[in-house]
């Protein structure tokens, strides 16, 4: 069998990939691995059960909660919320695991499952193996012990989670958002609710899109995928920005009053400063990725803030930042994690961060944002090669230095394997948008001829 768990769960095309028999299997699994230490500690452990608006979710949020009472485990079901509000509830209501179905910024057709474990916290590496274990070990025929009688799980419908998710959020506010006016799309997922309640209860005038859910219609030409309905809504009222969810609400991308886009390096320049002031940017560093604008590192070395740049995915941001204690790091795409305040990226939180940035300087974001001078960037994707070899192919080598020295400080050259499919990603970074384009191109051509 190959490995069942991805960079961010497991997920797939719902009742094709992902069918409710391998929700339900998974969460047997599940149960066993994150929650027999509760039943070795005397009591009942007990999982916080969420998803995101998808029409797939009703189906699979059955098979994971059946599978989880089943197993002995008693579920709180929180309905549809936010993956970090499913991460958060998990750790502050002390339950043994949580799980989420969603499928993210992706299509309608898809979905997903993804994991908590005590506190919150996602799985390492290790637990999703043993999981996969012993899902595949029962899927065999591997009997196990089946509760009976009052053993079996209970499951009751959390409604408090929505308020005390909100409350969270707000209470975590430096500052009110008084006289601001913001527009937030929320791609008609997870954080529809959740998110206007939280900007209008801390002081500002809201304007949604996307937030009309109906199960069918999750990400479709809004969120932060699809930025130019939110890019139009915000000049067109005038507010003084917008902010833009995917899905599950993890990750958040703005548009300033002008209509601009502000990326996530942007936010992180952002709230990096603001943490700092406060004396809460833990060793004056913040974490990124390798793939972070060369802007965004060079505006926080002239800021003397320190950037570690780990592989790309948030998982990786959040395993660097715990190690060393860092409170904030993310990535160009928007998943921003404030680790005093979140276990996970959490794109509710940043926006709400970001605004009472806004609030507190009175600056405009375009203004904030303009701390960093965000480099030309181009990526091109280069199939069906040897993905393997990249790194060791003497003419790879020597194109790259190459262009490396011609690019010189004011540009950069990156060259990584898909982590998914047969193809070698060529990103480079310039003063300008041509010359980038020009030796990418040169760069992809190498690369093709070299693994080919």
């Amino acid at each position: 069998m190959g490995r069942l768990f991805g960079t961010d769960g497991v997920r797939g095309v719902a009742n094709a990939d992902l069918t409710a028999e391998l929700a339900l299997g998974l969460s047997v699994a599940a149960a066993h691995v994150l929650a027999e230490a509760g039943t070795f500690e005397g009591h009942r452990p007990t999982a916080v059960v969420g998803r995101d608006p998808r029409a797939s979710g009703e189906f699979l949020e059955a098979a994971v909660v059946a599978g989880l009472a089943s197993a002995g485990v008693d579920v709180l079901r929180v309905g549809v919320l936010p993956t970090p509000a499913v991460a958060h509830l998990t750790g502050a209501l002390g339950a043994d695991l949580g799980v989420m179905l969603s499928a993210s910024h992706n299509a309608m057709p898809d979905n997903g499952i993804k994991f908590f474990a005590r506190g919150g916290h996602k799985l390492a590496d290790e637990l999703e193996d043993r999981i996969e274990t012993v899902y595949e070990q029962h899927r065999t025929g591997e009997p196990w012990t089946r509760p009976t009688g009052a053993g079996v799980g209970r499951v009751t419908d959390y409604t408090e989670g929505f308020d005390r998710y909100v409350n969270h959020l707000v209470g975590a506010l430096p500052n009110r958002l008084d006289g601001l006016k913001v527009v937030l799309d929320e791609a008609h997922g997870a954080a529809s609710r959740v998110s206007p309640e939280a900007f209008a209860r801390a002081g500002a005038e809201v304007v949604t899109i996307g937030a009309d859910p109906d199960g069918l219609n999750i990400n479709d030409n809004c969120g932060s995928t699809h930025l130019d309905l939110l890019k139009a809504t915000v000049v067109e009222h005038g507010a003084d920005f917008g902010i833009a969810h995917d899905g599950d609400a993890d990750r958040c991308l703005a548009v300033d009053g002008a209509g601009e886009e502000v990326d996530g390096d942007q936010i992180l320049a952002v709230l990096a400063l603001a943490l700092r002031e406060a004396g809460k940017l833990r060793k004056d560093t913040v974490v990124g990725t390798v793939m972070s604008n060369l802007g965004f590192k060079m505006a926080m070395e002239r800021e003397g803030i320190e950037l570690v740049q780990t592989a790309v995915g948030d998982r990786y941001v959040l395993e660097s930042m715990k190690a060393e204690g860092y409170a904030l790091g993310g990535e160009q795409s928007g998943h921003v994690i404030v680790l005093d305040h979140a276990t996970t990226g959490d794109g509710t939180l940043t926006g709400l961060l970001l605004a009472a940035r806004v609030a507190a300087t009175g600056r405009a974001l375009a203004d904030l944002a303009g701390v960093m001078q965000r480099l030309p960037q181009l990526l091109i994707n280069v199939p069906d090669v040897d993905k393997s070899r990249v790194g060791t192919a003497p003419e790879i080598a020597a194109a790259v230095a190459e262009a490396e020295a011609e690019l010189g400080s004011t540009g950069r050259v990156l060259l990584r394997q898909s982590g998914t499919e047969p193809l070698v990603r060529v990103m480079v970074e310039a003063a300008d948008i041509d010359q980038a384009r020009a030796v990418a191109e040169r760069l992809a051509d190498v690369v093709k001829s070299a693994l080919g």
